[in-house]
């Protein structure tokens, strides 16, 4: 629409030190331009007595704030002698303190929404705390408006509790930090911008979406952003420049525009003891009759099969949520846009490769193998890689990965599993054995690294208790091996991935050396041979199947 955005600075805890905050703006405006607004969140003033002589300068004009600055209420007992007035007042020339809570909407129609203090422990609160109140009085006016789409900035001290969920960690121990009704906050009003502050780092979270992917329409991001103290000894950023265009006077495609590495929001809530709700189970209607899945597994799993679906015995198919009598919701996988050759309940699927079927996910024989007893982990329902998955299918996964390395380890084996969601619909984790007298651990390690140098990739690797969620938001293209050990590499797919790196790795003379079976293509078999060794593979994990237990 053209139209022009405001130039935005957002500060975090000044904590008294104002010249410095005031020498620094002069010095981006000289060289970038004049500013619209500095918004600073946090502690604002400072309880030293030099603190308190360098105010006095600006309170009785000898200096003057070089921008229009607005500030936050008091975040500590000691400071709130500074504010006469809780519903916000000019403080001194240019600075403006905005009020315990409340909306400020700027000339251009820029919506500010703004809480003080810290989260009140006790009732009667204290003068730097906010109350449920508080946040209830700030909320209830915006949301009850059919037209509202959220805030364009809101404006905390305290962080919101569990905004690192899905995103990228913050330095910091998140053990004690945020809390709750921020979160509940920031979820309501969906800002497109959060500052705040109070913990002395700087974090700039991924961007989060405000929406549910395919079941609601699309909606702007937000982004959260958490800025240290001014003039920190380690350095850390404490300004934040941006430009921003009321929301008011967008275009609504413009607006909801989503970029690359956008995540889930963090913030979507359980009843229980505020803990991350976990997304619904991913397996098909509960009525559905679970004989349909099992074609070629053996007259006496499939009874065995039927008998737990019927009796409710054996695989726990039930949450504690379904004791209560309550009928659980279930929420149908995403659907394939086309035939999928890995979606259970599709004809496409070569039913004769199943080895072991779960609630959620299930076991196959790879097409093409790399070796005889080359498997493949898939969910039951169309999910394009792990960080896709719901929870509890997770979870299953988890528990096929432990059977499946037991299973080869037994066999004096030791497991890579390997992952490339990159230009495939259907996640496919690749479990291959390698005999543990061919090489070790570390030779493998080696090898992947080294042949992905040669072709100018970098693995990273990752902590080993990692959520790949973590560094890899859903619709991240990504590889990514996990070794015998624990140990798991990962690289984000920029472009030009080649399609068989994994297999090409393990087929190598550095590996298992058979490197006319690194193309899947040209290791074909009759559909004879591989129900023989499906067979063969089905009867040797029977012993380490949890899916068999009673």
């Amino acid at each position: 629409m053209g139209e022009k955005p405001l130039r935005v600075l957002a500060c975090g805890d000044v904590e008294g030190k104002i010249t410095a905050l005031f020498n620094r703006v002069n010095t981006i405006q000289k060289k970038s331009g004049q500013f619209d607004l500095l918004l600073c969140v946090g502690e604002f003033f400072g309880t030293s007595p030099e603190a308190e002589t360098e105010w006095e300068a600006y309170k009785s004009g000898a200096k003057k704030a070089p921008i229009h600055t607005y500030v936050l209420g008091a975040a500590s007992q000691e400071t709130v002698k500074y504010f006469s007035s809780s519903d916000g007042c000019e403080l001194a020339e240019n600075i403006i303190y905005l009020g315990r809570r409340g909306i400020f909407t700027g000339a251009s129609g820029l919506q500010i929404a703004y809480v003080s203090g810290r989260e009140a422990q006790h009732e009667p609160a204290p003068a730097h705390c906010f109350t449920a109140k508080d946040l209830i009085a700030l909320v209830t006016p915006l949301v009850s408006n059919s037209k509202f789409k959220g805030v364009d900035i809101l404006l905390t001290s305290q962080w919101p509790r569990g905004v690192w969920q899905f995103g990228n960690n913050p330095e910091i121990d998140t053990k004690f930090c945020g809390v709750s009704s921020i979160a509940n906050l920031a979820e309501k009003l969906k800002p497109r911008y959060h500052f705040a502050a109070l913990e002395g780092v700087h974090y700039e979270r991924l961007p989060y979406r405000n929406h549910l992917v395919l079941q609601e329409n699309a909606q702007h991001v937000s982004r959260f952003i958490a800025l240290a103290t001014v003039n920190n000894s380690a350095k850390k950023k404490y300004l934040y420049a941006f430009n921003i265009v009321p929301m008011k006077n967008m275009d609504a495609a413009e607006l909801v525009k989503q970029p690359q590495d956008v995540t889930e929001t963090p913030y979507r809530k359980s009843l229980k003891e505020g803990k991350m709700e976990k997304p619904p189970p991913s397996v098909l209607d509960e009525e559905e009759p679970a004989s349909q899945f099992f074609f070629d597994l053996g007259q006496k799993k499939q009874q065995h099969h039927r008998h737990q679906h019927n009796q409710g015995g054996g695989r726990k198919r039930h949450s504690e949520d379904d004791r209560s009598g309550q009928p659980r919701q279930h929420r149908k996988p995403p659907q394939p846009t086309g035939p999928c050759w890995f979606c259970l309940a599709s004809p496409e699927v070569e039913k004769h490769l199943v080895i072991s079927i779960g609630t959620h996910c299930y076991m196959a024989m790879a097409k093409g193998f790399l070796t005889p007893d080359h498997v493949l982990l898939l969910p039951i329902g169309h999910y394009q890689s792990v960080v896709d998955m719901p929870s509890d299918a997770v979870d299953e996964l988890e528990k096929y990965k432990s059977a499946v390395r037991k299973f080869h380890k037994s066999r004096g084996q030791r497991c890579v599993l390997f992952e490339r969601n990159y230009r495939s619909q259907h996640l496919q984790l690749q479990v291959v054995p390698v005999p543990m007298e061919k090489c070790s651990t570390e030779d493998i390690k080696e090898a992947f690294v080294v042949q992905a140098q040669e072709q100018q990739m970098e693995l990273m690797e990752i902590p080993e208790h990692t959520d790949l969620k973590q560094i890899a938001p859903p619709g991240t293209p990504y590889f990514y091996v996990e070794l015998d050990t624990g140990e798991k590499l990962f690289y984000r797919i920029k472009k030009n991935f080649p399609l068989q790196f994994g297999r090409e790795v393990l087929a190598s003379e550095a590996v298992m050396n058979i490197p006319t079976r690194s193309d899947w293509r040209d290791c074909k078999s009759s559909k004879e041979e591989e129900e023989a060794l499906a067979k063969k593979v089905r009867s040797g994990f029977e012993a380490f199947d949890f899916t068999m237990d009673d």
